[in-house]
């Protein structure tokens, strides 16, 4: 099984990406490692390079600044009105991922390179087949926990470790008392708060208790996910294949970032003016510019940049959506269905 998987991945040009190591779970996982080690890599480098030229007396947001408008509006830094007093935690912060990207890639490359090609040969645990539905909602199960773990992560710097920027008082305060009250925090995904849907959120103490709730329900979700397998309806409704899972998991990245173009755009509590700019004016007669005036501000900036990778990311959903299901591009046509296919 493990000579066919070599086989077939040498078959597959280099340009094809990670389709060539679709059978080869080992080298897969040191190209995701990898791949995790670019974007903390990233991240660290922009970071410093977003402080070396940063001028404390004009507006971050005329700047032209990604990611130092995100770390100002978690408190760190900043004193009254926004103003930042202090840029040694953004040089801390920006160190510290070029530390764990060099682990990363560390990582990445000796199971690209040293590592067993299928970690099914010897460690059983990590080691898995696409069309196992058991394995691959455990898979989802622990992702979502990871998930719920980020959120809670959030919660503990608002209550714990210094709090967050409230822009309605202009002070970096601690959150003390999240609302936890479901009917409320539930109301803005039911549309039953404001108008702006999930970007109604007009406090700090809903915003906090909000990701309670949410590291509540993946945790939660993720453990049932580990223990159950898929019920019998499921397993005939999906796909269960590698290249099916990338296209559902471009759909909800792509809905996300479309969730979050809306949300950067009009929401000035969590995308404080201080940081981000003006709110927008989100109109189609300039689409695609999401803008207010000349004025191209940090917001802008985002609120493009999530509306283009949700974009791209639906494609990308669609076409191996397609081919997930059997269709080929080649032929034009359906060759077969492939849905419900299972171990």
């Amino acid at each position: 099984m493990t000579d066919m998987a070599i086989s077939t991945s040498n078959q597959i040009p280099w340009w094809a990406g990670n389709a060539r190591l679709a059978d080869l779970s080992g080298k897969l996982l040191g190209a995701h490692v990898a791949h995790a080690g670019l974007i903390v890599f990233w991240t660290g480098v922009t970071t410093l390079f977003e402080i070396a030229r940063f001028d404390s007396t004009r507006p971050m947001y005329e700047q032209g600044l990604i990611l130092l408008p995100h770390l100002a509006s978690l408190g760190w830094g900043v004193g009254s009105g926004g103003q930042v007093v202090d840029t040694h935690p953004y040089f801390v912060i920006g160190v510290l991922h070029l530390i764990s990207s060099a682990f990363l890639g560390l990582g990445g490359i000796f199971h690209a390179l040293r590592g067993p090609s299928t970690l099914e040969d010897q460690f059983s645990f990590f080691g898995y087949r696409w069309n196992d539905t058991r394995k691959m909602t455990t898979i989802l199960g622990i992702h979502l926990v990871l998930l719920g773990v980020g959120a809670g992560l959030f919660v503990a710097k608002a209550m714990l470790y210094g709090g967050l920027y409230d822009p309605i008082i202009g002070e970096v305060r601690v959150i003390d008392h999240p609302n936890l009250n479901a009917i409320a925090i539930f109301g803005y995904v039911f549309g039953a708060v404001g108008k702006n849907w999930l970007a109604s959120v007009n406090n700090l103490e809903d915003v906090v208790g909000g990701h309670i709730w949410v590291g509540i329900l993946c945790i939660g979700g993720g453990l049932w996910h580990i223990v159950t397998e898929p019920f019998p309806w499921a397993k005939r409704l999906f796909v269960w294949s590698g290249e099916a899972y990338l296209s559902y998991s471009l759909g909800a990245v792509a809905l996300m970032s479309f969730i979050a173009t809306y949300f950067v755009s009009v929401n000035t509590l969590v995308y404080p003016v201080e940081f981000y700019g003006p709110a927008l004016n989100i109109g189609f007669d300039r689409f695609p510019y999401f803008g207010n005036g000349d004025l191209l501000s940090s917001r802008v900036w985002l609120a493009n940049t999530q509306f283009w990778l949700g974009f791209f990311f639906l494609q990308g959903h669609l076409w191996h959506a397609l081919r997930a299901a059997g269709f080929s591009f080649e032929q034009g046509k359906l060759i077969r269905s492939t849905r419900g296919e299972v171990a």
